[in-house]
């Protein structure tokens, strides 16, 4: 489980970006983090696995403080966060297979990883993963032969090979048409089913937060207003978050949608 108490993040200019943040993510929930550009979000995701250092208030993995770690207890810890990018961050003249067996090298020795010379355990791990998400066929190809929806499901696959107890996304869909998004956030939401993983995915489309997530956050201005189910969301909550829109709209769209999935279903 993910605990946050009372994180801040102020910069030298005085401005902050989290005003005193404070929630928990339970084993097993993908929670769904919304709000405008410059609300947060993505420094919220960072500052849990450091990436971007708090000013102030505590984060705990699993009962570990990650506020309080070192450089090699921070190391370690972050064995146990998998994050999955807006942009995938797959190194491009690398096959797919090498792309996903990097989410081990904070497991194996420099040598080993310089030569990328993986246990046999972890070859077999990354093939299963790649079978899960419909790439096996594709563990030869480079990276950049792959199109967007592949390359994020590379990604999936390389953070979910890290084993970890918690997923940090950030915009896993920015890049993708909207078939495909929907892909990969119904992917990732079975995946942490399947898995039990807490997950926190950083996301601009409303919509697709309602329809995959069980629970919503929505940041303004570096405070939370509001926390609950997808449902209630409705049109006061959006203005709250956003400001001024004709949010009936979009509610009435996501209600269709729904409706439609649930008759092909």
């Amino acid at each position: 489980m993910l605990r946050i108490e009372n994180l801040v993040k102020q910069y030298r200019t005085g401005d902050k970006a989290l005003k005193g943040i404070s929630l928990e993510v339970p084993v097993g929930q993908v929670m769904a983090l919304i709000g405008p550009s410059g609300a947060g979000k993505s420094t919220l995701i960072r500052c849990v696995n450091r990436l971007v250092e708090p000013s102030s208030g505590k984060i705990f993995l699993d009962g570990t403080e990650l506020t309080g770690l070192g450089i090699g207890g921070l190391r370690r810890a972050r064995r146990r966060m998998g994050m999955i990018f807006q942009e995938y961050a797959l190194v491009e003249r690398l096959s797919v297979m090498e792309n996903v067996l990097s989410g081990r090298l904070g497991y194996v020795g420099f040598w080993r990883s310089w030569w990328r010379r993986f246990p046999q355990s972890d070859v077999q791990e990354a093939f299963r993963l790649l079978e899960r998400v419909g790439l096996d066929h594709m563990a030869d190809k480079r990276a950049d032969e792959l199109s967007g929806g592949q390359r994020q499901r590379v990604g999936i696959c390389r953070a979910l090979i890290q084993n970890p107890s918690l997923l940090l996304v950030d915009e896993p869909t920015a890049s993708l048409d909207p078939k495909t998004s929907r892909q990969i956030m119904r992917l990732i939401c079975e995946l942490c089913d399947e898995r039990q993983l807490a997950a926190i995915i950083n996301i601009h489309d409303v919509q697709l937060a309602q329809m995959f997530a069980r629970r919503v956050v929505g940041l303004q201005l570096g405070e939370i207003v509001y926390d609950g189910p997808p449902d209630g969301l409705d049109a006061e909550v959006l203005t709250r978050i956003y400001g001024e829109e004709d949010w009936e709209a979009t509610i009435g769209k996501v209600d269709a949608e729904d409706e439609e999935n649930g008759e092909a279903a």
